[in-house]
């Protein structure tokens, strides 16, 4: 199993920035792909970012393009996601999860999540 635990959420203002970490203990020698999530009250959880093991491929979710950036550190065991010119919209508690298909936006096949933290953005 693979133990996930989500940091660095808050509060900022609009235009701000916050990083977001995904740190991974347990069968952390197993090849998996780490994406981001987020789901505000009321809405189905969304994709938001994803990458592989080596960190050579990634994704993102149209909304994000351009603002966030998802990065890892496997000697850290340790997965980021950079978040800069926050809009009230990215208000969400953000997951992190693991999953053997890269890339994928269906949150069915991530296999391992953490328990979130709350990101707003106030305008």
């Amino acid at each position: 199993q693979v133990q996930l635990v989500e940091s660095g959420g808050g509060l900022v203002q609009a235009g701000g920035s916050l990083r977001l970490s995904c740190a991974a203990s347990g069968r952390t020698s197993s090849n998996y792909g780490i994406g981001w999530f987020r789901q505000a009250p009321g809405n189905e959880r969304e994709f938001v970012a994803s990458i592989n093991w080596s960190g050579s491929s990634t994704r993102y979710a149209d909304s994000v393009k351009g603002r966030f950036t998802i990065s890892r550190d496997n000697a850290k065991n340790t997965v980021y996601l950079q978040m800069n010119s926050l809009k009230p919209e990215d208000t969400a508690v953000y997951y992190c999860a693991t999953s053997f298909v890269h890339g994928s936006s269906n949150p069915r096949v991530y296999d391992y999540w953490g328990q979130g933290t709350q990101v707003t953005v106030a305008s």
